[in-house]
This record gives C-alpha cells, structure tokens and sequence, in this order.
C-alpha cells in the first residue's frame, strides 16, 4: 500500500498498533479532497482523514483502490468458458486506477447520482474518469445534474420551501393530499446557485402515483439502496472539477440540452457552451484531460470552431433519440436509418464518439454477441469509441432491457454483462466504457491489462 502525506498518516499510526482488532472508519468528509489510509489488512482498521487542499492541478491523495464484491460475483456468475477461467484467475490483482472505467454519474448503482460520495466511491472503485451532466442555475452558475429538470427526483426541493418556485410545483389540496405527483418539475434554472446548495441528493426515482410528498420521495428501485442516500452532498461544476483533480482523475462533462427556451435572461446557447469550456481553463484543466460531451452535434461543432484544443476530445454521445434518419426506427445494423452516416461524423472533425452499448453489439439468436454494422463502420472510419452505461438496468434474468436492447438471447443472467464487456473491448474496440457501479469495469480493465 502507498500512502502519502506521512504526517497525517503517522497521527493514525499509534491506533493501528494500539488495538489491532479494533475498527476505525470515520465518514467521508464533505470536502473537496480526501486523504484514505489503511492499516495492515490482519489491523482491521481503516481511516478517512482530510488533508490541506492542494493546487486542484496535482493529484492530492494516496487512493487505496477495491473492487467489493461485486465483479467476483458477476465473474462467479458467468458461464463456463475460457473468459470466466481467465476472470477468476485475476482475483488477487492489485485494484488499479484506468481511464477504460468511467464512473457514470459517480457510483448511482446505490449512491445518488451526482453527489460527493458517490463520486469518491467510484474513484475508490478505480475509475479513472469522472462525469459531470451540466445544467444552469436561474443566475447563470453551473452544476452538476443529471437534466436541467431533474431536481424533483434527484433532490429534496419537494420537501423543502424551494418548492414553491419549481416549474410545476407540487399541489396539496386542502386535505393535505398531493393532487400532481405525475406533472411536478423543478429545474435548476428556477433556482438560484445560493438555493441549489441547500439542497440534497437522493436517489433518483419518484412515485407519480402517490398522494403524499413523502410518497412521491421514497421511490427507489428495489435493486437499488438508500444505504448512501444520509448525506447527498451536491457539487457545482468548479467543485467537481477540484475534487476530480485532487483525485488524479480525467474529467468528461456534458452539456446537458436546455429545458427553457434560450436565450435565457440574456444567457444564449453559445454563452452556455463557451462557460462549459471556460470553467475548466479557469481552473487550469489541460484539454487533453476533458473529453466534453453533447448529444447535440451542434454542440460539438461549437467547440471544434471556437475551442479546437477541447474539441478535439469533444465527444458526440448518439443514441437512437438523435441519430434516427427521418421517418424510420433505428437499426443499428442498417446504415439508411442512421441520420449522419459515420464518415459524415468523422468528416466534420469528429474524433470520438460514444453511442449506447446495445449499438455496438448485434448477436446472432444464438447467444453469441459480435459487433453491429454501426461499430463495423465507425472502427472503419477512424472513430474512437466509448460507450454506455452499465449496471443501470437491474438484475439481467430477464435480458437487461433498453441498454442490451436486441440481445435478449445472449443476456440473460448477471455474469453476462461481463462476456458484454469483453465483445466491447476486444471485438469492438472500444477505448473507455461508462458505468453507474464502476468495479466490474475496473477489474476487467485490470486483469486484461487496459489503461
């Protein structure tokens, strides 16, 4: 293990000799950097200290790195073959970070989503990228969320007096009983940056149905957990982009597309894209650390005309949503239903592109998974490829849903996803794949040696 920072350690140093059996863990500290030491695994003792804040350009903590349980378990579940053999013998390799892993949202697979936590549990799970969903306050302050209207399923406001000043805001008739669980909404524009920070995250889910406000709040999914949901530290973008620097990480915001017509009070579009950018030059980012995201391709070209150093790594996310020829359903395996074609894509100055994973991936009803003619075509014209995201689906049984949309046959149990991960990586080709629980990621980046 590799610790720095030896004065703080050494404050600690006396606890793990003292009691070797006793066990130390004390909460993440609500800052913008934090400082991991571990005693000796037989000592049973982990600490959380917070160090100096350092220059945001230097990595400023040792991260002791882990996997938990769950890749062994999705290993475990695999069927046999030569991949689970070649799994289950990296079992004891060292956790390490790798830019192959992005941590989707932070760790939303049990922490709410955009929040301190659940951003240092996925760095903790070696993700070496960091995403930040960028929307705007009503004073023109960026932050991390999800949508710009969003806030009624991933924060509190609705049991908060900010209410008031949503969109939609809930209605209680005079029995106490709410009458518009299925139409509230609340949008970062509606609040200023000084209200956003009152607010708490919380896992992002809401009862439409209920007629209570606590009804409409505790919704979450069942394969999901509010264990992590106590604290919901949200973040500005400035405060994400400290916090991923002090974690050694890369960083990959998305202009997340206004809910309000813009401009907005004065703010246009392009301020919007140019602050995105400007946020991190003001922190002294080197572009070949941001990859910005959009799934508007104007967005991208944007940022190639006006900031060619970012746009270079700017990445266009595609889906069927965005890349749907007019007047047809989306096939990823047939090119006349796509509304860019990819040499079109590359030909604007594109570099990378991230479609949904279910894209990339065809299978032949047999249960055998191989890459789709839209990965065929984009590996063909020089695209760099990442995709998501995992672990947003629940359990597999059942095939998975829209992100292995057209894989029923070859999803069907938990361990896929990792068979689903290796079609990416080796037959794909892809260079970085986003999650919502990072682990399973990580070790497979690991043991197969991808950085």
């Amino acid at each position: 293990m590799t610790i720095l920072n030896n004065s703080v350690a050494t404050r600690y140093q006396g606890a793990c000799k003292s009691n070797p059996t006793k066990k130390l863990l004390l909460p993440l500290m609500l800052v913008s950097s934090v400082l991991l030491i571990a005693c000796k695994e037989d000592d049973n003792i982990v600490t959380t200290v917070p160090p100096t804040m350092p220059p945001i350009t230097e990595p400023s903590q040792s991260m002791i790195y882990t996997y938990g349980v769950r890749p062994f378990y999705l290993v475990n579940d695999m069927d046999e073959g030569a991949l689970k053999d070649e799994l289950l013998a990296c079992g004891d390799q060292q956790p390490s970070k790798t830019d192959f892993s992005i941590a989707h949202r932070g760790a939303p697979l049990q922490f709410p989503e955009h929040t301190y936590d659940g951003y240092i549990a996925s760095a903790q799970m070696g993700a070496g990228i960091l995403e930040c969903d960028v929307a705007f306050t009503k004073d023109g302050e960026l932050v991390c969320r999800h949508a710009q209207n969003d806030l009624h399923t991933t924060t509190n406001i609705v049991a908060t007096p900010l209410a008031g000043q949503c969109t939609v805001p809930p209605i209680i008739d005079a029995n106490g009983m709410l009458t518009n669980a299925a139409d509230i909404e609340c949008r970062t524009s509606d609040i200023s940056l000084n209200n956003f920070q009152t607010l708490k995250g919380k896992m992002d889910a809401a009862n439409t149905q209920a007629t209570t406000i606590s009804g409409y709040m505790n919704a979450t999914a069942p394969w999901r957990t509010d264990l992590y949901s106590q604290n919901g530290k949200l973040l500005t973008l400035k405060e994400h982009i400290a916090l991923a620097s002090s974690l050694g990480m890369k960083h990959t915001p998305e202009l997340k597309a206004p809910a309000v017509p813009m401009p907005f009070n004065g703010y246009s579009l392009d301020d919007y894209r140019q602050q995105l950018i400007d946020t991190y030059k003001a922190a002294g980012v080197a572009p070949s650390d941001v990859y910005p995201q959009s799934f508007n391709i104007e967005d991208i070209d944007y940022w190639l005309r006006n900031e060619p150093s970012f746009g270079a790594n700017a990445v266009y996310l595609i889906d069927d949503s965005n890349e749907t020829a007019l007047g047809t359903l989306f096939d990823k395996n047939n090119p006349t239903t796509w509304k860019h074609s990819l040499a079109d894509i590359k030909a604007r100055g594109i570099n990378i592109i991230a479609p949904a994973s279910w894209l990339l991936v065809t299978s032949d009803g047999n249960g055998n998974m191989s890459p789709s003619e839209f990965a065929i075509q984009a590996k063909a014209n020089g695209l760099e490829i990442l995709t998501w995201s995992l672990e947003r689906s629940g359990p597999l049984a059942n095939g998975g849903g829209w992100y292995y949309d057209g894989l029923n046959d070859a999803i069907n149990n938990d361990g896929d996803m990792m068979t689903y991960i290796d079609v990416l990586a080796q037959d794909v080709g892809v260079k970085g794949i986003f999650s919502d629980w990072p682990a399973p990621v990580s070790y497979y980046a690991n043991c197969k040696g991808l950085t």
